[in-house]
Order: C-alpha cells, then structure tokens, then sequence
C-alpha cells in the first residue's frame, strides 16, 4: 500500500522537482479541519495510482519555505507537478471522483 510521505522544505527539490513520475504534494496542517478530511481521499488515490503518481505531503507549519515560495495561502491545497513544474492546483476540500477527474485531467494535460 502506498501512502503519501512527508516531505520538508530540505527534500522537497529532490523529491518534488527532480521527480521522474508526476508528483501530487497535499500542503496541510495538524490543525487544519478540511485537511483532515481529505487525507483519506488522497491516502485512497496514493494506492490508485500507484507507480503512476508519487503523492507526498508537506506540513506547513513545519516548513514555511517550499508553501511560501509557492505562494500557498489556504489550505488543503494540492499540486500537481510534472517534470519540475506545478500543472493543477487544488485548493480546499472536495470529493474523491472531483479530485480524481483533476488529477486525470492534470496528467492527460501534461503528457
């Protein structure tokens, strides 16, 4: 089962931009009511998309760089980044099939 990993404003580069598969980060906080409802969505679609989509996740109040050079002001926010660059950007709360019609659409888009 893959799950999304935690990544820091030290990994993110590596992790993130250097990225041979696309790459979903979910921008979140302990605190953060709407956050905790869509990390079961995005911990179901990390096993969905499996070998086709990394899915990582960045704690904001842990790292203020990467969401700050990112201009992240709400959250949840999710991106999407292919070959370096962000090509969707979700921000708040919504149901599986929308986020799952995203992200499809986001990689179709990119490829």
């Amino acid at each position: 089962m893959a799950k999304p990993e935690a990544v820091t404003d030290a990994t993110f580069e590596e992790e993130v931009l250097k990225s041979e598969l696309p790459v979903l980060v979910d921008f979140w906080a302990d605190w953060c009511q709407p956050c905790k409802m869509i990390a079961p969505i995005v911990d179901e679609l990390s096993d969905e998309y499996d070998g086709k989509v990394k899915f990582m996740k960045v704690d904001v109040d842990a790292n203020s760089h990467v969401p700050t050079h990112l201009g992240i002001r709400s959250i949840p926010t999710l991106i999407v980044f292919k070959d370096g660059q962000p090509i969707d950007q979700i921000v708040g709360a919504m149901p599986k099939a929308q986020l799952k019609r995203r992200l499809d659409s986001a990689l179709e888009t990119a490829s």
